[in-house]
């Protein structure tokens, strides 16, 4: 077994987000996350502390490690400056680069962000392009995002848009060779590599599940099945 807890300290936001914890429980008190998922930050930074990598592996297959949305509030009120909230995104990072964010239904959900959100910035150069958004994959909506669809020229420059247009202004175009430019900072940093490490175990898993993969887009059983897979059992009871 891969020693977990070296890989993690190799991860500035884990240098950072763990000091010494003496497992008072605040962060769990604050945590908006704990409130209403089978959460607890309390019970991730105390086992990583631990340095038990058969535990490691269980938390970075789990469900657990995606229930955090990052909001920082455990950061402000830990007595001892710790915050569990980096320490979940050390954790889902790892998770992401051995593949074992695969084993869980949130985790694979992972593949789908990357394909949408992801891929708008180097498609738009923003991360949510609001005339990208399919109103079809996105029933909780309502009638109301297909009519800013169909009138998005209209809405938006009520409120000072400047849709496919150069120049200054929300929701302008992002010339081609700030979109380049931003592409290679991917590749240099390594982002690219991450997004490729997605994909790679993502494939994988889809041959384990029988489900058909395609290499681009979002037409393709795999990516249905992890956008709209719901156990419906991540709350508390």
């Amino acid at each position: 077994m891969q020693n977990y807890h070296e890989m993690l300290m190799q991860d500035i936001r884990f240098e950072e987000g763990l000091n010494a914890c003496m497992n008072c429980g605040v962060c769990t008190a604050i945590c908006p996350a704990a409130e209403f998922y089978d959460y607890d930050p309390r019970k991730i930074v105390d086992l990583v502390q631990s340095g038990d990598n058969a535990e490691i592996e269980k938390l970075l297959k789990s469900e657990t490690i995606w229930y955090c949305g990052e909001c920082m509030s455990c950061k402000t009120r830990c007595p001892r400056g710790n915050t569990p909230a980096l320490v979940v995104m050390a954790l889902r990072t790892l998770s992401q680069k051995l593949g074992f964010f695969t084993e869980s239904e949130k985790g694979r959900q992972q593949f789908a962000i990357k394909r949408t959100v992801g891929e708008n910035i180097f498609k738009y150069g923003y991360c949510v392009a609001s005339y990208a958004v399919s109103p079809e994959m996105h029933a909780e909506q309502g009638p109301i995002w297909k009519y800013i669809l169909d009138n998005s020229t209209d809405v938006f420059e009520r409120m000072g848009g400047h849709i496919d247009e150069l120049g200054a202004g929300p929701l302008r175009k992002i010339p081609e060779d700030a979109k380049t430019e931003l592409k290679k900072i991917f590749e240099v940093t390594g982002g690219m590599d991450f997004y490729n490490d997605i994909e790679r175990h993502s494939k994988k898993k889809a041959a384990e599940m029988g489900l058909q993969f395609s290499d681009k887009g979002i037409d393709n059983e795999y990516f249905i099945e992890v956008f709209t897979a719901n156990k419906k059992d991540h709350h508390n009871k």
